[in-house]
């Protein structure tokens, strides 16, 4: 079995550990103060939005990203809607897309970047677009929505001077 090659930490990321700590506040807080039903395995950036108008709403399972500025809504108030938005669990949430009020994301789901998902999503797809539309279905994610060849690509990155 060969080894994995990882990207070196450089940068703000050897602040990992102070960021691991905010997310776990922000959690704490959305969780307990909002009550949102967030798994306490979920990853978010620090600048990641829950609608906090119907809080209660918002759903995220367990091991699922939810990338940088991105926006899980639950309301609606020119429409009058005040509904359950879920995520599974193994999704991958992109940087800047939108999931609107009342769409339910299956498991094993990947949201490309600035997507704005009008419609439920089967579990096991790929979705990216505005209006947000299936790219490829039956895929297989791990934890995180990382897929299985992901760690072999990253060790070909490293061996070659690319990342």
């Amino acid at each position: 079995m060969t080894s994995v090659k990882k990207v070196p930490v450089r940068g703000l990321a050897r602040l990992r550990h102070l960021r691991k700590a905010l997310v776990s506040f922000k959690r704490w807080q959305l969780t307990r103060i909002w009550g949102m039903d967030i798994d306490p395995t979920v990853e978010m950036s620090l600048s990641a939005k829950f609608d906090r108008t119907f809080a209660k709403g918002v759903h995220v399972a367990a091991h699922s990203y939810v990338a940088f500025e991105a926006r899980i809504l639950t309301h609606d108030r020119t429409r009058g809607l005040y509904l359950h938005t879920r995520i599974g669990e193994n999704c991958f949430i992109g940087g800047r897309s939108m999931i609107l009020p009342g769409i339910e994301i299956g498991d094993g789901c990947v949201v490309g970047a600035g997507s704005v998902v009008t419609k439920s999503v089967p579990a096991g797809s790929v979705v990216a677009g505005n209006p947000a539309k299936v790219l490829r279905s039956g895929i297989t994610v791990g934890p995180y929505g990382r897929f299985p060849d992901a760690d072999a690509t990253e060790s070909a990155l490293v061996e070659q001077g690319m990342a």
